[in-house]
Order: C-alpha cells, then structure tokens, then sequence
C-alpha cells in the first residue's frame, strides 16, 4: 500500500503472496475481492517474479502491524493489531486500526468478534524504512505536539522510534531545543552521544543554559571541551559559569536570563523589557529585578503589580524592596521551602555584593524535587470509541 499524508487513507496497491516457496506481488487490478480469510482473483495467471518492494511501497504486516505507532490524541506509542479496509468506489484503502491486544487462552489468540477500531488519522506512523523517508515529510502532526509531549514519546521509543521522531523534530531547530529540555537526563546523553559533536554543539545553544550545561556535564569528558568550544561565544560563557556550581544548589538549578532595571523606569518601560524579552524563559519573566547603579539588587516588582498600575509609575514606587533571595550554594530543600512560604515563582540568586547571578524558577524546583518513582506512573487509560469493521486484516501482507 502506498501512504498518501495525514488527510487521506493509505491506498492498497496489492497483497504479497506465498507461491513455490516465494514471495510474489499481486496488483490490486488483479484482485477480484478482498473477502474475511481470503482473497479472490480476477484472473487465473500471476506473475512469479519474487517480490521487491518499490520506492514509496509500505506493507501492512511487516511496516504498520509490525512496528509501533502515535496515538495522536494520547501522545503514546501504540501496537496494532489488527487493520480494517474499506472499499472506496473501486479503491481499496485502510480506514481504521485496533489497537487492543487480542485476548489470548492457553498461549493461543482468542477469536473473538466486534473488535474495536479507531480511524486511521488518530495515529502517527512509524514506518521504519529508508523507501518511505519522502513519505514520512508529510505527516507533520509530532511538530504539533508540546515538547513535554515529545519527551515522553522518545523516553519510551526504541533507538529506532526515536531516531524517526527525532527526524521530524528537527525540521524545527527550536522545537529540538526545547524537547531536550525536557528529556530525562540519561536519555537524553544516549541521544547526544549519537550525534556529531557540531550538531551538539549548535542544539545546546539553542538550549537554557542551565539545561545546556546539565547535557555539557553529562557528556564523555573527552567530548566536552570539543562540543564547548563549537558553541557560541555567550552561550559558552554562561555554560560554563554554570557548570561551576553543585548541581543540585540555587547556582547549578538557576537561569543565567533575567530581565532588570533601575528603580527611575517606568511600569510601561518594564513591561516593555518583558514583552521583548523572546529569548528568556517565561517562568523568569515573572517579575522584573531592581538594580541599583552598581548592579546590586534593591528590588523586585512582578509582572502583575506592573499591569496593574499606570504605566507613568515608578518601579521604585510599586517594588518590594525587600525580596526573597538566595546564595549561589543554597540547597534545593532550602529553595523549594522558601517557595512554598512566600508563594513565589521564582527566586533571584546574588552574590555576596548582591548582584543578581541569575533566578532558580519553580519549574526546576518541581523537576528536581518530585520523586523518581512518581515520573514512572502510568496515566489512566483513555476510552477508546467503538467503530464497526468493514473488513480486517489479521496476518496477511499488503
């Protein structure tokens, strides 16, 4: 069969059969009917020629009911395990797949009938096989998906699942920055080691430099001073005054990216600092620092008090000149405590001359704080809608 892109149902072009102990094409105009456990002939005569698999071609066992798939709406790699086909106004085409596991009794599968299937557009193929590369371009709905989502996908997909995924990922450089972000830390140093050292070097500068700096940490030592010195010059530089801090104190968790400015500047200006602020992480962009002439911090003003307020107000005046903050070695539970207790987003991180070194979000806070065993939870199981076959294909090639 051949895939035709997300809209459309992919077309059966014929069945790959067993004749003298070899396998055969069979074309779909040669086919008079495709009937429950067989399959009648238009005509008596077939071409022996052995089977080879054109450019574009997909068989249904081997590369659909043999490999996983995307469950769109649940964002998980699925099985099929069995295809339902329909006759399209002489056009045979695959409109739905059964994604339970057939029950089984004694090692043997257990017939049984009104199996469950679901529309051939709820799922993402993942076919597999160079031939189809092409084909795949057009199914663009993982770019549809939150990184969290993507994440999740590759932390679960074997190491040619995600070299697929991650294949589409990249036609959206930023999008792989930020579905790296989000990748548990081992999976994501299995995936770097895969790469070459310059395209590791431009994804972490994409990347938060916290996060970059995690990966930079997590790579062979042989490796890092080479991918360090591939990276852009400012990145570099916030990477590696990162990576000189205990990764799990205010100083290994924090953002290097904040956005300040002195107490004379206005509300309207402060919100004008934050709504150009396109490179910095949103949860940084909660409040705006208060420095005075030497770079020290005298206050903090958040993002709602400056909406708030009318734009010609001083920031001095609408301040909390007495914000929270922390070393560059407090610990995570000191962090997360603080955060709990005065309510905060985000909390900056000073020196001993009280110069903002960057803000620890509540965002880090959770991903370091919330137990192993929690992350390993399986969601509920979302229903499945019942839909009648028309006809289903078990164990036959198309």
């Amino acid at each position: 069969m051949r895939l035709r892109g997300a809209d459309d149902y992919p077309l059966v072009t014929g069945i790959v059969a067993g004749v003298g102990g070899r396998s055969v094409f069979i074309g779909r105009k040669a086919i008079h009917e495709f009937a429950p456990g067989q399959v009648v002939l238009a005509k008596n005569k077939v071409d022996l020629r052995r089977f080879e698999r054109r450019d574009g071609e997909v068989l249904l066992r081997a590369d659909v009911l043999g490999h996983r798939l995307i469950d769109v709406a649940a964002v998980e790699l699925v099985h099929a395990y069995d295809a339902s086909l329909e006759d399209a106004g002489g056009d045979w085409v695959l409109t739905r797949l059964d994604t339970r596991r057939p029950p089984r009794l004694f090692g043997l599968i257990k017939s049984t009938g009104g199996h469950a299937a679901r529309d051939w557009k709820a799922f993402e193929p993942l076919i597999g096989h160079v031939r189809t590369d092409a084909i795949r371009r057009h199914w663009g709905r993982v770019g549809g998906f939150k990184p969290a989502e993507i994440a999740d996908l590759l932390e679960d997909a074997d190491k040619a699942e995600g070299g697929e995924i991650l294949d589409r990922v990249r036609s959206d450089p930023e999008l792989e920055a930020d579905v790296f972000e989000e990748l548990d830390p081992e999976k994501a140093s299995r995936l770097l080691n895969d790469m070459r050292d310059d395209e590791v070097a431009a994804l972490l500068g994409r990347m938060r430099a916290d996060d970059a700096a995690d990966a930079i940490a997590d790579l062979r030592q042989s490796r890092r001073r080479r991918v360090l010195d591939l990276m852009p010059g400012p990145q570099r530089t916030k990477v590696i005054t990162l990576m000189g801090f205990n990764p799990d104190s205010a100083g290994g968790l924090m953002n290097v990216d904040f956005v300040s400015c002195v107490a004379t500047a206005t509300a309207g200006s402060a919100l004008a600092l934050i709504a150009t602020a396109r490179t910095i992480q949103p949860e940084a962009l909660v409040k705006v620092h208060v420095l005075d002439e030497d770079g020290r911090l005298i206050g903090v003003v958040s993002v709602i008090t400056l909406l708030q307020s009318e734009a010609s107000e001083s920031v001095g005046a609408l301040m909390d000149s007495d914000p929270v903050c922390v070393s560059a070695e407090a610990d995570l539970t000191d962090i997360a405590l603080l955060m709990a207790d005065f309510n905060l987003y985000s909390i900056p991180v000073v020196d001993e001359q009280d110069r903002v070194l960057g803000v620890v979000t509540v965002d880090d806070v959770l991903e370091a704080t919330i137990p192993e065993d929690w992350r390993r939870r399986e969601p509920a199981p979302r229903p499945v809608r019942d839909s009648t076959d028309d006809a289903t294909v078990r164990g036959g090639d198309l």
